[in-house]
C-alpha cells in the first residue's frame, strides 16, 4: 500500500492529477472544467490495466496459437529497433517464438523489416541475432525493403516465389494479426497465424488500478491498431 503514492508522482498519474486539480480550480468555468475533467479521466481510464486489456480482447482473441502446423517456412515480421541496433520490445518477443518454432521443426525463417530510417535494417538485426542463437545462416532468408505490413506481404510473396514456398506460419504480435493476416491474404499467401507477444494480463489487484506509463503506451498501441485496421478497410 505504501508504493500507491508513488504512482502520483511520476507521469501519468502526476498529470491526471495536475488535470484534476485544473478542473477543481476553475470548476467555475464550464469548459475548462468539462475539458480538464474528461481529459484526467481519459489519461487515467488508458493508463490501468483493466481497460488496457479491454482495448486488446477484440485484437488478441481473433487467432488462437495453434498446436499443430504444416508450412513451407516461418516468417517473423519486424517490429522496430532503436538506432543503437538493439531490437525493441515487440520484435525481440517475435523473433523468439521465430527461433523456439524453428528449432522445432528446422523449417527456413523469413524475416520481413526495413527501416524508415538510415538505420540497419529490422530484419538484419533479427538476423544477427538468430545467429547468435547458433541458427544456420543457411536457413534464413531477410527481406529489408518493407516499412509498413502491406509491404511485408507484398515482398515477402516474392521471396515465397523465388524459394517455391506456398505456404507460411507467420510470426508476429497478437494484437497486430489481424491486419497482417489481412495483408497476406490479400497477396494469395497462404498463412498460418501464429500470434505471440499478448499484452493482456487478465489478473488484477489494487495495483492494476494504478496509472502506470507501459499500461499507456500498450494501450496507444491498441488504438493505433484500430486505427491502421479501419484505414486498410477504407483502402481495400
Amino acid at each position: 500500500m505504501e508504493r500507491i503514492p508513488l504512482y502520483f508522482i511520476f507521469p501519468p498519474g502526476i498529470f491526471i492529477l495536475g488535470l484534476f486539480l485544473i478542473a477543481f480550480l476553475c470548476r467555475k468555468s464550464k469548459t475548462v472544467y468539462i475539458l480538464s475533467t474528461t481529459l484526467g479521466t481519459t489519461l487515467y481510464l488508458l493508463s490501468i490495466e483493466p481497460v488496457k486489456d479491454l482495448l486488446y480482447n477484440p485484437l488478441e482473441k481473433a487467432y488462437p496459437v495453434p498446436k499443430r502446423w504444416d508450412a513451407d517456412a516461418i516468417v517473423v515480421l519486424g517490429g522496430g529497433s532503436y538506432n543503437t541496433g538493439v531490437l525493441k520490445e515487440d520484435s525481440l518477443k517475435r523473433i523468439l517464438a521465430g527461433f523456439v518454432l524453428h528449432k522445432e521443426s528446422s523449417k527456413p525463417i523469413i524475416l520481413s523489416g526495413g527501416s524508415e530510417v538510415n538505420n540497419l535494417p529490422d530484419a538484419e538485426i533479427m538476423k544477427s541475432f538468430l545467429e547468435s542463437l547458433g541458427v544456420d545462416r543457411k536457413k534464413i532468408l531477410t527481406e529489408t525493403q518493407s516499412t509498413s505490413t502491406r509491404e511485408n506481404a507484398k515482398f515477402i510473396k516474392r521471396v515465397m516465389d523465388k524459394h517455391g514456398y506456398k505456404s507460411i506460419l507467420l510470426v508476429t504480435s497478437a494484437y497486430h494479426m489481424k491486419r497482417a493476416v489481412k495483408s497476406f491474404q490479400r497477396e494469395n499467401i497462404q498463412v498460418i497465424p501464429y500470434p505471440t507477444d499478448f499484452k493482456r494480463d487478465g489478473r488484477y489487484n489494487l495495483y492494476s488500478l494504478m496509472p502506470k506509463m507501459s499500461t499507456l503506451n500498450d494501450s496507444y498501441k491498441a488504438i493505433r491498431e484500430y486505427i491502421a485496421y479501419i484505414v486498410y478497410d477504407v483502402m481495400d
